[in-house]
Formats: structure tokens, sequence, C-alpha cells
């Protein structure tokens, strides 16, 4: 029994553990998505439909200064951390007064310490913003930057409603805030 019991339980864990590597580890910034309207695909009504989706990912702050050191300031930064940020726009909208066609776009900004540049650009599926290309860009504009009373510690994007068909989309990290309003066209 015992001449069996020896290499049956080196093959369990030795199986166990090749099993297990098969699997990726969890990231330390995981990915995230945010709707407009808020929590659309959780408490979706019937003939709704969502107008922006955001995927990203949410790098912590983890007692590092961000702004201006971890994300230097006036570089192009993928919004985010691993992939680029993506931002789906699921009619005609007005974003930070620009008109934008319905469409998937990654998302790029330039954070400066009073004002982002917030960047739409046409490719897609890039790893940070290594390979940016600036001929690519869709929309170029402003938002400013304001300071948080409370630390955000892990990067965060979110929508607010203002008024009907209008709304903000929040970026915010560290004491860091960025408000890009839009409009959905009718």
């Amino acid at each position: 029994m015992k001449k069996l019991f020896i290499p049956a339980l080196f093959v369990l864990v030795f199986s166990t553990t090749t099993f297990a590597q098969q699997f990726a580890t969890l990231d330390k910034s995981p990915m995230d998505m945010a709707y407009y309207p808020n929590n659309f695909a959780h408490d979706r009504k019937a003939g709704e439909q969502a107008i922006i989706r955001v995927i990203y990912s949410r790098p912590a702050k983890g007692g590092r200064e961000i702004f201006g050191k971890q994300t230097p300031f006036d570089k192009v930064w993928r919004t985010g951390a691993n992939e680029a940020t993506e931002i789906k726009f699921y009619q005609d909208v007005e974003f930070a007064g620009k008109k934008v066609k319905a469409g998937t776009y990654s998302l790029f900004t330039i954070p400066g310490e009073k004002d982002w540049t917030i960047i739409l650009n046409s490719e897609l599926d890039y790893w940070g913003a290594y390979s940016y290309n600036e001929k690519k860009d869709v929309v170029r504009a402003t938002a400013p930057a304001s300071q948080s009373p409370t630390t955000v510690e892990n990067f965060t994007i979110q929508f607010d409603k203002k008024a009907d068909r209008q709304g903000v989309m929040k970026i915010a990290w560290d004491k860091t805030v960025v408000e890009v309003p839009f409009n959905v066209l009718p």
C-alpha cells in the first residue's frame, strides 16, 4: 500500500501545481467598467439603452506620489494601468465640448497641474501609451483638474447625471479629480 501511496501523492501534487500554473495570477490593477447611465448593466430597465461605457484598469496609490511623480505631468498617459482605457459611445455625443460619433475609442489623457488634455483616439488594443499615435486622435479637449478633500486609493472613472441628456465623466485618483462634461445628442 505504501508503495502505491507515495507515487500517487507525487502525481496528485505535481498535477495540481501544473494545473494551477495554467491560470494567471490576480492582476495588481484589476479591470473595471463604468456605464452611463450608472449601473446600467446591473439595473437595466426594459427599453433603456446605454449611452457610454468605459473599460479601464484600476491601479492603487499604494503610498506613492501619483501625479507629477508616478504619472508625470505633460506626458500622454493610458488613463489607468495595463491596456489603454477604451470608451464606447452608443450614440453621438458632445464630449468635452466636441462632437463625437458613436463608436469605440482609446481614451488617453495628458495630466497637468491645473488642466488635463482629454484625448479620444481611433486606434484600439494598445498596451499602455507606448505606441500612441497622435495622428489617430479624433478629439482633443481640455478639462480642469481639482483637488479632492479625500484620497482616492484606486484609480476610478464614474459618471454623474447633471440634467436630462447631460452628464459628467469623473476621473479620480489620489487627490485629483477631473470632470469631463458631455451632452447626449438627439
